[in-house]
């Protein structure tokens, strides 16, 4: 009978030298692997797998303290430790190490591992990578919650026109279309009369709105080869549902600042920048 310490090296020893193929030569043909990102049955694994390392190429897995072992199981605590040169979560690297802890009780039947149940904290990661992580309920009352994005030329014009795209998409279209949104956002940003965007998701649904000098120079986007291969994956089947719509403002309040003297509010383009207390206003921020 193969013994639980020995499996449980051999396996870390896989992640290690980074073999997927031995990693899941190593379960049951029935045998998962479940941890706070998901389950994932043996013929996913190595997907996994390949993605943590595409992520981390220098990844390693070092057993930390004092393992507690069964007749036919094993808690092993381990520390992870690696670089981010490689995309993260369709992310650029960051270049950043991270250092997480955790523990995988595995499970074995006849000399194969029946299951892992890893343990660490999820939220750990992305923490040390920069990014944000965002806690928030998906539905309350009726209200809905999602994430946004924005991207300026930082031009202080006031927009003269706005097109909103709304589109529905199915959870395994997800991807394509954040990456389609993205390639299309850096085509804009070079646009003669383009002046930001903002990129809200929630659920199913995402919606692009993009802020012009012109309504004539909304007509712009067409130029866009990212918008136009994103048209084309539409007419082929993307999403079940979209529409785009133009703008034109009825009424734009001129902008005000706040004086840092006298804290009085003042119409930035009409004073020429000066309070009437005397005082240079601050710079104010674009419209969009």
């Amino acid at each position: 009978m193969t013994h639980p310490l020995e499996v449980a090296q051999r396996y870390l020893q896989a992640w290690n030298t980074r073999d997927a193929a031995a990693i899941t030569a190593l379960f049951a043909k029935e045998g998962f692997y479940r941890d706070p990102n998901g389950d994932f049955p043996v013929a996913t694994l190595a997907a996994y797998a390949l993605q943590l390392w595409q992520s981390f190429p220098d990844l390693t897995f070092e057993a930390q303290g004092e393992s507690m072992v069964g007749e036919a199981s094993i808690a092993i605590p381990w520390l992870m430790k690696g670089t981010n040169t490689g995309t993260f979560n369709q992310l650029p690297p960051t270049h950043r190490s991270i250092a997480l802890q955790g523990i995988d009780v595995i499970h074995i039947e006849n000399g194969k591992i029946k299951s892992v149940q890893g343990y660490f904290d999820r939220q750990a990661i992305p923490a040390q990578l920069g990014l944000q992580v965002l806690v928030q309920p998906h539905q309350l009352g009726p209200f809905s919650f999602g994430y946004s994005t924005f991207a300026t030329t930082k031009k202080r014009t006031r927009p003269g026109a706005f097109s909103i795209t709304t589109i529905w998409n199915r959870p395994d279209e997800l991807d394509e279309i954040k990456q389609m949104a993205r390639e299309t956002g850096n085509d804009l940003l070079a646009m003669e009369g383009f002046i930001g965007l903002a990129i809200a998701r929630n659920g199913d649904r995402g919606m692009t709105i993009t802020a012009w000098e012109t309504p004539e120079d909304a007509a712009r986007i067409y130029h866009s080869p990212a918008h136009g291969r994103a048209m084309k994956r539409f007419q082929e089947g993307l999403s079940y549902a979209a529409f785009t719509s133009t703008w034109v403002p009825l009424r734009i309040q001129e902008m005000r600042v706040r004086c840092g003297q006298c804290q009085a509010l003042s119409r930035y383009e009409h004073t020429a920048g000066m309070c009437a207390c005397g005082a240079t206003l601050p710079e104010p921020p674009p419209y969009f």
